[in-house]
């Protein structure tokens, strides 16, 4: 009896069939031990714990939704093929050629990041997201005896710190912050050198070169200083692609059918959902409805679990998109 051929699921090769992709990560940003300052505990409906919200609780949604299809004997004419990944909170640097290569296949996905605020909304959009480092080079001279002979690196990243907080543009959905800055031996002496990290957030891809470039060519204003700067916009948005606007339309008539309502937002931070928008439609946020990510605090409403995973139960079974 000839045995079957073995098909790899990460394979983008053209002659295979379209799949649905199913996306989440298992790692959150609690370190170890965190459980014995913020114990598994339910209250008041709420299920709180680290890492509940971003994103255990998807992953449970997408496994019941799973095992709902199967004890109904259905099978989803788009074959799901579910991702979790382990390296999302630290930019999915190794999980990223594998998601890239099934999205090059799909045709959808699903993530399952946790939904937007209190009404559960599904994220349409989400922002890119980059990380610059901006060193200066100064002079150290001493500060009371021949602070002439010294050029301050410090006064010099005052002076490019105020030029980064310029280009915030919130009608375009960019921002730029500085978060930490350092630099400077002591009171004494003349700074010879000082450092900022800055984050960067843009809503429109065709927004990234211009700004990138403004960044990357910022000039010194204090004279015998010289800037070193690295870094990119390494995240590009998430975008309302005509792709994901129907996958959007195809939830909102999912839900009609279930007769839940479903709203949609726009994320200001990114997540694998970016990466796969650039190949298929994405739909993120169809997990967990809560509060407080990354925070002390961090919960899951209980009551919504049963609709998320009905919700994403009803979605797989939809045909393909390319057939709409």
């Amino acid at each position: 009896m000839a045995v079957p051929e073995r098909r790899d699921p990460f394979s983008s090769a053209s002659d295979r069939p379209p799949l649905q992709l199913l996306l989440g990560h298992s790692d959150t940003v609690w370190p170890l031990g965190t459980l014995t300052t913020m114990p598994l505990i339910t209250k008041q409906g709420k299920l709180y714990g680290p890492g509940t919200y971003d994103m255990k609780a998807g992953l449970v949604i997408t496994l019941f939704a799973l095992e709902a299809l199967q004890a109904l004997d259905i099978t989803p004419i788009v074959p799901p093929v579910w991702l979790v990944n382990s390296d999302e909170e630290i930019g999915s640097e190794e999980s990223t050629p594998h998601i890239e290569r099934l999205a090059q296949r799909a045709d959808r996905v699903f993530v399952m990041e946790p939904s937007l605020g209190p009404t559960g909304r599904l994220k349409t959009q989400r922002r890119g997201v980059g990380q610059f480092t901006i060193r200066v080079k100064g002079r150290a001279a001493h500060a009371g005896l021949e602070p002439e002979k010294g050029a301050s690196a410090i006064l010099e990243l005052s002076f490019v710190i105020q030029k980064l907080f310029a280009f915030n543009n919130p009608q375009r959905g960019i921002s730029v912050n500085v978060g930490t800055i350092d630099g400077g031996i002591g009171s004494n002496v003349i700074a010879p050198e000082s450092t900022a990290l800055v984050d960067v957030r843009v809503l429109h891809k065709e927004d990234v070169p211009d700004l990138e470039a403004a960044i990357l060519n910022l000039q010194p204003t204090t004279p015998n200083t010289e800037l070193v700067i690295e870094g990119r916009i390494d995240r590009l948005p998430m975008e309302a692609t005509p792709g994901n606007r129907q996958l959007w339309q195809q939830a909102q008539q999912a839900a009609a059918e279930l007769g839940i309502e479903v709203e949609e937002g726009t994320a200001g931070g990114s997540s694998d959902g970016n990466t796969t928008s650039l190949y298929a439609p994405t739909l993120d946020g169809l997990g967990a409805v809560g509060e407080n990510a990354h925070a002390v605090g961090e919960c899951v409403y209980l009551d919504q679990l049963v609709e998320r995973s009905a919700l994403l139960a009803r979605s797989l079974i939809d045909p393909p998109l390319q057939a709409r």
